[in-house]
């Protein structure tokens, strides 16, 4: 049998590797354990990290100022919207893009990203104003409109990215087997694009779910998702870290949870057609 040999270099990429994850997982731990904390040991100086009194009183008040509920169920309806009607629009232009282009499709797909460096602030009033004319102001349909827009360049690219690694060869054989274009795309295309697609899905929905800056902009009550519910917790008498800790972890739990376990098949789309 083989041994793996650990070199000195490999030892040294793991070890940068760990560093890493640990330097960007630190702000999530700190804030969990903020939220086990009175508002005392919160803003302690020196910070205390775990000799403290661990208590739930934040996450009880939180859950009695708030209807937690409602502003999950709110980020499960825009998120979720966003995705699957992004998917729903991105998976014929991509196919398109990929398999019929034509010679401005390069100039196309960087003219769709290039939007997404347009300064979100620099369209929020007209977009409020014309929210309010067609009644879509504080209303999860509308949200759901403004955040597939915003995630479509990344959603398009990510399936053009894909459905370049299928072979052309086998959708043109089930053109001659008589297979319509719907049928092409349903039956042919999308089965074998399930890794990149479902990647697609689950990094979008992340990127819907966080999204701040819309969503605090575009609703009051009613539609407010997750997001505003975190930001409730910042007020003129000051901010309330450990309870505002609290709301945090709550707010991105169920994230946290499905990246948990979707994590392997998210590896898999993110690498997709990159090993031959």
């Amino acid at each position: 049998m083989a041994r793996t040999v650990t070199t000195p270099r490999k030892l040294i990429n793991t070890a940068f590797a760990w560093a890493v994850g640990l330097l960007i997982f630190f702000p999530i731990l700190w804030t969990i354990l903020t939220s086990f904390k009175t508002e005392a040991q919160a803003i302690a100086s020196p910070p205390i990290f775990l000799n403290f009194d661990w208590t739930l009183e934040n996450y009880a008040v939180v859950q009695e100022r708030s209807n937690y509920m409602r502003y999950l169920w709110n980020s499960i309806i825009i998120a979720g919207g966003s995705t699957l009607l992004g998917v729903i629009v991105a998976v014929p232009a991509a196919w398109a893009m990929a398999f019929v282009p034509s010679a401005r499709t390069k100039d196309i797909l960087l003219w769709m990203l290039s939007t997404k460096m347009l300064p979100a602030v620099g369209v929020l009033y007209p977009i409020y104003l014309l929210f309010i004319q067609l009644g879509l102001l504080d209303s999860r349909a509308g949200l759901v409109v403004v955040l597939m827009l915003i995630n479509l360049p990344i959603i398009v690219w990510m399936l053009y990215t894909y459905f370049r690694e299928i072979p052309g060869d086998i959708l043109e054989a089930a053109r001659m087997d008589g297979a319509s274009l719907k049928e092409e795309i349903l039956y042919i295309l999308t089965p074998m694009a399930v890794p990149g697609i479902a990647s697609t899905v689950l990094l979008n929905f992340i990127l819907a779910w966080n999204e701040a800056f819309w969503t605090l902009n575009l609703t009051a009550v009613n539609a407010a998702p997750l997001t505003a519910f975190i930001a409730s917790y910042s007020s003129p008498e000051g901010l309330f870290f450990a309870k505002l800790s609290a709301a945090s972890t709550m707010a991105i739990a169920p994230i946290l949870i499905l990246g948990w376990f979707s994590q392997k098949q998210l590896v898999r789309g993110l690498t997709f057609g990159a090993v031959k």
